[in-house]
């Protein structure tokens, strides 16, 4: 949790951006910097804050979720004693733990932080969404409680392979670079566990970036009575993109997407690593001092 949130905050100025980019369908911003600079100018710095709460409040939900179960699943899948498995389960574990977030959490809060986030604060203009709670009574009443869940399957596909790619190249990257195996109670410098944090981050973002664009388009639009609905499934919206907008639009946004999740991941595996050693280091104790009482 604290890791999540130490993401959140320090970070979320680059996820208003993404979702900005995401969404822009006639070339108004130019770049993320361009995009970071005409939000504050436009509408002010908060602007850069937009859907923190909901922010927040997923990524630590999230995480408390996702490490408990990845090793719950790891388990399942024959993980040993201490935690060590194969990449593929490794893989298998995270590709589960992901799927599963998605639809318990991620889905809902980023339909309200996507409705937050794509407003534009215009002087002397009331926005439709007054904060977090606002979304969710008018998109229940004027939509539905089903489109809490709007863009959910590229959502489901996108933390999966997340996950999947994140555990098993952390786990690659510990063994490869610094011989850490999980349960050895071997405590790594803090550079070294952000640094195969920072690498296990980008790898998923690279590979999914076009089901993030479509997640962020469905998410976005309303599906209230009398309300033209563009995208219609995520297999339509991505061929409907890609028509319109050509193929690249659906990268579009993936360098603030890295750019936030791949140090957002190093701060956070560092905080779990740190306090998942001291754990491995006193269950080592523990088993010292159980052996040496049976001397």
């Amino acid at each position: 949790m604290a890791g999540g949130l130490a993401e959140a905050v320090s970070l979320q100025p680059l996820d208003v951006t993404k979702t900005r980019l995401q969404l822009d369908k006639a070339g108004k911003y130019k770049g993320m910097f361009d995009c970071l600079r005409t939000i504050a100018r436009e509408e002010g710095a908060s602007a850069l804050y937009k859907g923190l709460t909901p922010f927040v409040t997923h990524l630590t939900l999230k995480y408390a979720l996702r490490f408990g179960m990845f090793e719950w699943f790891k388990q399942l899948l024959g993980a040993d004693k201490d935690g060590n498995a194969s990449k593929s389960v490794n893989f298998t574990a995270g590709l589960a733990v992901g799927s599963l977030e998605a639809c318990m959490i991620v889905t809902p809060f980023e339909v309200i932080k996507t409705r937050l986030q794509k407003q534009v604060t215009v002087a002397g203009q009331e926005p439709k969404y007054k904060g977090p709670i606002d979304v969710v009574v008018k998109v229940i009443r004027e939509e539905g409680l089903r489109r809490m869940w709007s863009g959910n399957m590229p959502t489901v596909i996108r933390q999966g392979s997340n996950q999947a790619f994140n555990f098993m190249s952390m786990a690659i990257l510990n063994k490869a670079l610094w011989d850490k195996e999980q349960g050895d109670g071997k405590q790594l410098e803090v550079w070294k566990t952000l640094l195969n944090g920072l690498l296990a981050g980008a790898v998923g973002p690279c590979f999914n970036c076009p089901v993030d664009v479509i997640k962020t388009r469905m998410m976005a639009q309303e599906y209230g009575a009398g309300a033209k609905v563009k995208y219609t499934g995520w297999m339509q919206a991505a061929q409907l993109i890609a028509k319109e907008e050509g193929v690249g639009a659906l990268w579009k946004g993936l360098i603030p997407r890295l750019t936030r999740l791949a140090p957002g991941q190093a701060i956070t595996w560092t905080v779990v690593m740190r306090v998942s050693t001291w754990f491995e280091n006193a269950a080592i104790e523990d088993a010292k001092a159980e052996k040496f009482a049976q001397k």
